[in-house]
């Protein structure tokens, strides 16, 4: 029996239900059993109602943990020592809902490819009132990227992650990121140099409903800028760093060079805008600039 530990963090939101009952239409190849573990981030348990409600029948044990710090990294580290002796790992968030085939197609990957950790895409779902400059981007879907041809880290909102005897099993999320965000990015980063393989699965998709408050530009500004911060981690030592900077430097001047040439088109100038944020970004994460705040609150 091979047994698969999905981690979810919450805080606040109802739609874990949604998220809670995507798992369990998972068709699941023989032998394969999950185990459902639900951190909890906010003070109170604001979640456990919605939890256990969505957990009645349910064919798969559902675990609710209560960690109270308003810093998702503690609540994801609640979850890997709750995984406990899980062969593998998945992770996803509160306000996706997986396809049915979602856990075999990244298992499967993993057979395939001899990968230790399998990332797949978050595809956004956009409602009538989105900008067409987002749709035409379609700036909130993430998808796993490579870095020079390899793949070198990851996101929590789509991974699977091999974990029982792993050389990775005492790494942890990073609590001095858990509020400001890249956590996941830091995580990833520190798996693989643990010796970790990486690959990608396209087709194990999870999909996320977009909320009206994030379809802005200054959302979208802060979520790259973030991005670039987290980014940084990937250089290690001060000659790494410099060199990153460096070239990020270089990337934001061009991004800025080609916004002013691409004026007239909205869509086009905005690309080039954002770019530009992340590598600028990237810069302020080599020297360890201070990251904003985004856990912890109300706010999607």
């Amino acid at each position: 029996m091979t047994v698969v530990a999905v981690t979810l963090c919450t805080f606040r939101r109802p739609e874990v239900a949604d998220t809670l009952r995507s798992l369990f239409a998972q068709q699941l190849p023989e032998g394969l059993h999950l185990k459902i573990i639900v951190a909890d981030n906010d003070v109170a348990p604001s979640g456990r109602t919605a939890v256990e409600a969505a957990a009645a029948g349910a064919p798969w044990p559902v675990t609710h943990i209560h960690a109270p710090d308003r810093n998702i990294s503690i609540a994801r580290n609640a979850g890997l020592e709750a995984a406990g002796e899980a062969d593998w790992i998945a992770f996803l968030d509160d306000d996706e809902v997986a396809e049915p085939d979602w856990i075999a197609r990244l298992i499967g990957c993993a057979s395939r490819t001899g990968a230790d950790a399998v990332f797949g895409p978050a595809i956004a779902e956009y409602g009538p009132e989105t900008p067409a400059w987002i749709r035409m981007r379609d700036y909130h879907s993430n998808h796993p990227a490579t870095n020079a041809g390899a793949v070198i880290t990851g996101h929590t909102c789509n991974a699977l992650l091999r974990w029982r005897g792993t050389a990775w099993r005492g790494a942890r999320f990073d609590p001095a990121r858990g509020r400001s965000g890249g956590e996941d990015t830091a995580y990833f980063l520190e798996v693989h140099r643990h010796g970790a393989r990486f690959a990608i699965c396209q087709d194990a998709i999870v999909r996320e409903a977009v909320p009206a408050q994030r379809l802005s530009f200054r959302w979208i500004a802060r979520r790259k800028y973030r991005s670039g911060q987290s980014f940084a981690a990937s250089a290690q030592g001060s000659p790494a760093r410099l060199r990153l900077a460096t070239t990020a430097c270089g990337k934001a001047t061009l991004c800025a060079a080609a916004a002013v040439v691409t004026v007239p088109s909205k869509e086009h100038r905005i690309y080039w805008v954002l770019r530009g944020i992340l590598h600028v970004g990237v810069v302020a994460g080599c020297l360890n600039l201070r990251q904003t705040h985004v856990y912890g609150s109300s706010a999607p």
